[in-house]
């Protein structure tokens, strides 16, 4: 008995002092982690931080990346936010580390109150997050996106077509595309929807609330949550909370409405969410909020891609030269260019390319969370800090990008020019495993509407009315203010609406 006894206790002993041993070397560690500098940055006022510009301060941030290096800090009341602003340092904290960085901070204005916490981009790490992307990537997967290329074909003609008709307002033009194929996608509404529909009116006004709201410095309450206490502070942003859940559950319910009466619903987003709501355990509201958000940021942001291409097509006419070229030789003049010939036209994907690091559509980024401390190049980023991957400055590092500030295709095809290159990213989307999951479906639509729009136009600036490629909305996901170019058909016009009819 005693030896069986003895024999018992040693392990259960060694178990203690191996636990208390490794507790110590934690706590030895993270006291040497803690001795590590924080990354170096503006200096400011000790409450309110350095002062950010309220228009488009990704600008700022890059002045102070090239003045600090690429990875800068700064306190606003207690919290510490991080700014990463080149590319192998993206790399190193946003990529590598996507385990540590997935989270989002809490996000008072925008996240809790505007979106109700519903709104993917902006859920911390959790379960809701996990049920919100699986939904997501059941019907976003790049295997599932490939069905939808019959879809956005058809919709970048008709976008064609309405430039051949009314070529002055195209920036409504790519409005109208992005909203036919999202609302198609997301509630199975098959007709080419104007950009001045209802249903897209409001949608864009609600976006428009959502980019205000997540600029950097809009509501104070973000960096001191005790102002969410004062009478009416919120009551804006709960007031277009409600108008926009409204929204969302009246157009999921209208799906509903036609599945009860058993009319053909297409299959959609949204009939895939009501059949498959319980397997998902969403709420009504769960379920309105997520084909909602996908809807509105779908549109947005391929709306505003497709206008910043054409803005760099006017701006730079060699590099358009050089697709048209290409689409001649490979495509000719008698039919479309089509998903089939992918493939082969490398300049299209590389102009695109080159148009989300030019101009990104999220200049500044959405701010994620370290739920660890991470060390990168001698300095700490702790658990708690928000890490803002800058697109704008990340476009920008001259050490990726030579000349940073040439519009460049060629950059992102290999030396013969006949692919992409592999060992080349574009952030556009997001990193780790906050990536935005309808990139697939997003970079389809910049690759059939860049191929269409550069075979049936020559794009030219408007001699009267000078563009100005800086001028851009002051919200998180920007877009082009308005501006004018010439559309010139590069054949016939009849001949031109002939072929863009073929549908």
């Amino acid at each position: 008995m005693p030896h069986n006894y003895q024999s018992s206790a040693l392990p259960a002993t060694t178990l203690v002092v191996l636990a208390l041993a490794t507790w110590f070397l934690l706590q030895f560690r993270k006291a040497r982690l803690n001795t590590k500098p924080l990354p170096p940055g503006p200096k400011g006022h000790w409450l309110f931080g350095p002062a950010i510009p309220k228009e488009h301060p990704w600008l700022r941030f890059e002045e102070w990346i090239q003045e600090y290096g690429p990875v800068i800090s700064f306190r606003k009341g207690r919290q510490l936010t991080v700014i990463v602003g080149r590319y192998e340092a993206a790399v190193q904290i946003l990529e590598k580390e996507g385990a540590a960085t997935a989270d989002r901070p809490s996000n008072i204005a925008a996240g809790e109150t505007l979106s109700g916490g519903m709104r993917t981009l902006l859920i911390p790490n959790g379960e809701r997050l996990r049920k919100f992307r699986k939904a997501l990537h059941s019907q976003l997967r790049p295997n599932i996106a490939v069905e939808y290329q019959p879809l956005q074909q058809i919709n970048a003609q008709h976008h064609m077509l309405d430039l051949l008709r009314d070529p002055s307002n195209h920036m409504a033009h790519s409005q109208g595309y992005a909203a036919s194929l999202i609302l198609s996608l997301t509630y199975g509404i098959a007709a080419h929807t104007a950009s001045n529909d209802p249903i897209v009116r409001e949608v864009n006004d609600s976006q428009a609330n959502l980019g205000a709201a997540l600029v950097p410095g809009a509501w104070m309450v973000d960096s001191f949550p005790i102002l969410r206490l004062i009478p009416n502070y919120l009551l804006e942003l709960r007031r277009q909370h409600q108008m926009e859940l409204n929204l969302f559950k009246s157009q999921l319910q209208h799906v509903r409405d036609q599945m009860i009466a058993n009319k053909d619903v297409k299959a959609c987003f949204g009939r895939m969410l009501i059949e498959r709501q319980e397997e998902y355990k969403l709420t009504d509201d769960e379920a309105a909020y997520l084909a909602g958000s996908m809807f509105g940021a779908g549109a947005g942001t391929s709306a505003s891609a497709i206008s910043i291409m054409v803005m760099a097509a006017a701006t730079f006419p060699e590099a358009q030269k050089k697709v048209q070229e290409q689409l001649d030789s490979v495509v000719g003049p008698n039919k479309l260019p089509t998903f089939q010939d992918e493939s082969i036209l490398m300049q299209v994907t590389a102009f695109y390319l080159e148009t989300f690091r030019w101009r990104p559509v999220s200049a500044g980024g959405f701010a994620h969370r370290a739920t660890r401390d991470i060390v990168y190049d001698g300095y700490i980023i702790p658990a708690g800090a928000a890490i803002y991957g800058s697109h704008w400055s990340i476009a920008r590092d001259p050490a990726i990008f030579p000349d940073p500030e040439r519009f460049d295709p060629q950059r992102w095809l290999t030396a013969d020019g006949t692919k992409i290159r592999e060992d080349l990213k574009v952030f556009q989307f997001g990193f780790g495993r906050r990536v935005c999951p309808g990139s697939h479906v997003a970079t389809k639509s910049l690759f059939i509407n860049t191929a269409l729009m550069l075979w049936s136009y020559r794009i030219l600036p408007d001699k009267k009315n000078p563009l100005d490629t800086m001028a851009f909305t002051n919200t998180a996901n920007t877009h082009p203010l308005p501006f004018s170019v010439r559309f010139e058909p590069r054949r016939d016009a009849k001949e031109l609406e002939k072929l863009l009819q073929d549908m």
